[in-house]
């Protein structure tokens, strides 16, 4: 192997790996043991995968049948990665031992602890989140080899405004500055990144008194840290020692002459460099002329690397895209260039092969990547790859793939909470902050790891049992009260079957439910046991959600990947958690949640080996023969800069750390490098489920400077939006079922006749399809419920006698004070307005009594044949008589109830019909009479507790019942006896049901329908 000055650089439209790899094979020769003495270091480990797939291209390039020893590839750029600092130690083998890296979960534990101890006393998840940030702040400093004492004289050197600001940061700190190496000494370990820097001092060290036999290469490395700086200088120094930089600009016309000057930096242009420093950081080249700064070269030292690949862009797409995004300063050079005489000529071919798809929305966007993914498939050996920072385009992408079977590598990963096993635990975590609440705990139950296998549909069976159990109002906490919940519902459903046969059948069901729920407490003991505690440790938590897991799904929640992780995250937890300090339970399932993110779960072989999704790290030095840049949008690629907490610009500046806008600047050079390939695709969506979407800066820099040459891949777009289209949507009438009238129902209730009126639809799915919505679970307490409780609590008075106020009120508090005990929220604010309410009844009632009217019968119901044969059913809420033999009907109402013109138009008929039934003695306990009055009694509770309305005004109410008769009878004859369709939604305005989604509402309800004309 030969040198050639030492500093090569390889252009971003060629492939980096497969160029790399190509140059070290021709620089072995035909010596087969040159590659294997070579060392080669790598930015990551996703670099180190990318040259091992293009030596093994490379030798397929060459049709070479024989083995092939390849370099020991060490990653470098994974500070603080278990597997660098292992390859470092074996660099530096032979010298003194370093003391092994803190582990990572025991540093967060640890000055998350030093953070609660502060007076500010932050919640459990907070104290974790701002130690993140002292971490991050500590990082940050470590990897400029800043000693974090500065800190305090960066402070009091600052201006006044500032230096009272920071005073009080500075508390927190301190904990870095001494609290952690205090700490950190005494759990015996090294920050990672002092420790990195110290194996590459020793590395560089052995090299100088011993060089290395074979050649030494480092390659794709940016980052221009101070560690790795002296790498790159050692590595330069030896005899066989190469730097292979990535996509260095080495346009030396004017134009690229004016876009490399204009750029300043630290390392270059002093500690007095200027605000133009930090403007420079946005720019894709700057990393590169700050690492060649501190490594003392010049630009005009380094050589190309000489070596092309079949993957590689055009040549003049590089000088394109770096003109298109040069430094505003550098723009007239970039103009002049571009006008010459071979400029157009140029430009085409620069922009050859690139497409752009402007998607109306995220998921249309997602849609036409992935159409483009398919379609390279259908050209043998042809690679295609999305990058993209968004990892929701990349989800929604791969979702889309999933459609045709294709199952595609997003080096990304899933984030373990999103995974079963995750899932799990954070459900069971959950389950114990809700004290086993019916949602949380069938969460649980339904999760796809319980109980899977075999007796998986048998499992289920029991959970929907569960299921239909604890619809309604939540029972209290723990498991026992969902037993005695599980056990009351099976006792009534027993009581409510009348055949023997039946009954006994659903014995035996109720038995087996309550032994399987029996065995399904034992299970999550582990966790119960910890809800009623105070305080518990993150071991104690960790040990009960391993026991209950373990309990509930087996070894299949430890299997695969994603298993294993949330074992060994698990583990660290037990092992480390006593670190943290005391909780309470209800902070578990946060605490967990934050634990478990940053962890993510990758199965590269379960993708397509010609697809990948990847991120702008792990793209650098990949190349595929489609390139699709996806997200380019602003705040996304780039993404916005995060602010550091703890260290303000000014101080960042003052301490020569790199500004918040270099996340920009590696952005920029990401989406040059991305651009490279042959065939580009980029994509962006105008908007998405937050709002309007801006492009990115580099999107409109390349679209202003390309102009019409990039070609829009309007074809992708249509078969995006065709594929879930449908075509053009034809109108839908709304549903208009027409039984025959010999298997429509002989009965009905008072309210289905307003039912009939207002929303005929609604009765035909109740009444002949028999279908019931549910009650939701955890459900609060709801007006219906409200309303039954007022209800119930003025029919037991009324049974009791009715005798005095004091009588009401000890039959209100005894029903109250049971529903409140388990809704703290509906005794503090709906309670006293019950109270106010039942209390002015009660007053309302007693004083109608001593007008003359007795309060006769709560509750009574009955049944009746309309004139056409039609039974008619219904029941009040309480009836009166007066001496007379008169009847008044008297219909509580917590809420809103109709108005007397609904009422005198006989399009609220309700009471006229209870009426008609007590009038004619159906009603129990009544007796006929009279019809007399028919009223409402609104108990609100609040200014105005109570009113009572007659809806009939002055009209007679004898002739009302007639006329409501008339009514059932007319509408019985067309929807029972006829053959009337059941149309929905005959008047919108009055009727509501759970029906309007079966009856599809919204897909007719503001068109014209048949010849009624809009409704």
């Amino acid at each position: 192997m030969h040198r050639s000055g030492g500093l090569f650089t390889i252009p971003p439209h060629v492939a980096f790996a497969d160029a790399l790899a190509r140059g070290l094979l021709a620089r072995a020769g035909d010596d087969p043991l040159a590659l294997a003495r070579t060392q080669l270091l790598l930015p990551n480990r996703r670099a180190v995968a990318a040259v091992t797939d293009g030596f093994v291209r490379a030798m397929g390039s060459d049709g070479r049948s024989e083995g092939l020893l390849l370099p020991r590839m060490t990653p470098v750029g994974d500070i603080g990665d278990a597997g660098s600092d292992a390859a470092f130690e074996r660099l530096a083998a032979g010298d003194a031992a370093l003391p092994p890296p803190v582990p990572p979960l025991l540093r967060r534990f640890e000055l998350a602890r030093l953070v609660r101890a502060l007076p500010r006393n932050p919640s459990p998840v907070e104290a974790l989140r701002l130690g993140d940030a002292l971490a991050a702040a500590l990082d940050a400093l470590l990897a400029e080899e800043i000693a974090p004492e500065r800190l305090r004289n960066v402070v009091a050197e600052a201006n006044p405004e500032l230096a009272a600001h920071w005073q009080a940061t500075l508390a927190y700190l301190d904990l870095i500055i001494t609290a952690w190496p205090q700490a950190r000494a005494a759990h015996g370990g090294a920050d990672a990144g002092t420790r990195l820097a110290a194996l590459v001092d020793a590395t560089v060290a052995r090299w100088q008194s011993a060089p290395p036999p074979g050649p030494v290469v480092v390659a794709g490395v940016t980052n221009s840290s101070p560690p790795l700086v002296r790498l790159l200088r050692a590595v330069l120094a030896l005899p066989q020692g190469l730097v292979v930089l990535p996509g260095l600009d080495t346009d030396a016309s004017d134009a690229g002459q004016a876009r490399w000057d204009v750029l300043r930096c630290a390392a270059a242009d002093g500690d007095d460099a200027d605000a133009s420093v930090r403007d420079s950081e946005e720019h894709a080249q700057h990393a590169m002329k700050a690492l060649l700064a501190r490594i003392g070269r010049d630009r005009a030292e380094v050589d190309d690397w000489g070596v092309a690949t079949p993957w590689d862009g055009p040549a003049a797409r590089t000088a394109a895209v770096l003109a298109a995004l040069a430094p505003a300063d550098a723009a007239d050079a970039a103009d002049a260039a571009d006008a010459s005489d071979d400029g157009d000529a140029v430009s085409l071919q620069a922009f050859a092969g690139i497409g752009v798809v402007e998607a109306a929305t995220r998921a249309e966007e997602a849609q036409a990547i992935a159409l483009a993914l398919r379609d390279a498939l259908e050209i043998p050996e042809r690679r295609a790859a999305l990058v993209t920072p968004d990892r929701g385009l990349a989800r929604r992408v791969a979702a889309h793939c999933r459609r045709w079977g294709i199952a595609i590598d997003d080096s990304a990963g899933t984030p373990l909470r999103f995974t079963p096993p995750g899932a799990l635990l954070l459900a069971l975590a959950g389950a114990l902050v809700e004290s086993f609440a019916p949602v949380a705990l069938l969460a649980v139950l339904k999760h796809p790891l319980v109980a899977a296998g075999e007796g998986r549909g048998a499992w289920l069976g029991q959970v929907r049992r569960l299921d239909l159990a604890l619809r309604g109002q939540r029972p209290p906490a723990g498991l026992e009260a969902i037993a005695e919940a599980l056990e009351r519902w099976l006792e009534d459903r027993l009581a409510r079957t009348p055949d023997a046969v039946q009954r006994e059948a659903r014995a035996g069901l109720a038995a087996a439910a309550m032994a399987w729920f029996e065995a399904v407490a034992a299970r999550l003991d582990p966790v119960e046991r910890l809800r009623g505690r105070r305080e518990l440790t993150l071991p104690q938590l960790a040990a009960a959600l391993r026991e209950t897991g373990e309990a509930i799904a087996g070894e299949a929640l430890w299997s695969g990947p994603a298993g294993r992780m949330a074992a060994e995250r698990l583990e660290a937890i037990e092992t480390h958690g006593d670190v943290f300090g005391p909780i309470e339970p209800g902070d578990a399932a946060a605490l967990l949640a934050a634990l478990l993110s940053g962890c993510d779960v990758r199965d590269a072989a379960a993708g397509h080996p010609r697809l990948a999704i990847l991120g702008p790290v792990e793209a650098q030095l990949a190349r595929y023969d489609l390139m699709i840049v996806g997200g380019l949008d602003e705040g996304v690629w780039p993404g916005q800069p995060a602010p550091d907490p703890w260290l303000a610009p000014a101080i960042r500046s003052r301490l020569g750390l790199p500004g918040t806008a270099r996340g920009i600047g590696l952005a920029a050079q990401d989406f040059v490098r991305g651009l490279g390939a042959r065939d580009v695709l980029l994509t962006r969506a105008r908007r998405d489920s937050g709002g309007p979407l801006v492009p990115s800066r580099f999107w409109r820099r390349l679209e202003a400077f390309a102009g019409d040459r990039l070609v829009a891949r309007d074809d992708l777009l249509a078969l995006a939006r065709a594929i879930d289209g449908g075509g053009v949507p034809a109108r839908v009438a709304a549903p208009a079922p027409a039984p025959p009238a010999a298997i429509r129902p002989r009965k009905l209730s008072v309210t289905d006749v307003d039912t009939l009126i207002a929303d005929p639809f609604a009765f035909y799915a109740r009444a002949m399809l028999r279908l019931t919505a549910l009650d939701p679970l955890d459900a609060d307490p709801s007006a219906a419920m409200k309303g039954e409780l007022l209800h119930r609590i003025l029919e037991r008075w009324v049974k009791a006698g009715h005798h005095d106020l004091a009588q009401l009120e000890s039959i209100a508090a005894t029903e109250l004070d049971a529903e409140g005990r388990h809704f703290p929220l509906l005794r503090a604010l709906w309670l006293p307005r019950a109270r106010r309410a039942i209390a002015w009844a009660g007053e309302a009632l007693l004083a109608r009594t001593e007008d003359g009217w007795t309060a006769m019968v709560a509750e009574p119901s009955g049944s009746m044949a309309l004139a056409n044969g039609i039974l008619l059913r219904g029941r009040a809420d309480r009836v009166d008589r007066d001496a007379s033999g008169r009847l008044a009907v008297t219909d509580y109402k917590t809420g809103s109830h109709p108005g007397g013109p609904r009422v005198r138009d006989l399009d609220a008929t309700q009471l006229g019909l209870t009426m008609a039934l007590a009038a004619s003695g159906a009603l129990g306990g009544v007796g006929d009479g009279a019809a007399a009055e028919i009223a409402y009694w609104k108990l609100s509770g609040g200014r105005t507790p109570g009113k009572a309305s007659n809806p009939l005004g002055k009209a007679p109410a004898a002739a009302h019942v007639e006329a409501v008769l008339g009514r059932a009878v007319e509408l019985t004859d067309d929807y029972l006896l006829g053959s009337v369709p059941f149309l929905p939604k005959l008047r919108p305005a009055w009727a509501w049901s759970d029906y309007d989604h079966l009856a599809r509402v919204a897909e007719w309800i503001d068109r014209p329908r048949g010849g009624e004309g809009p409704r």
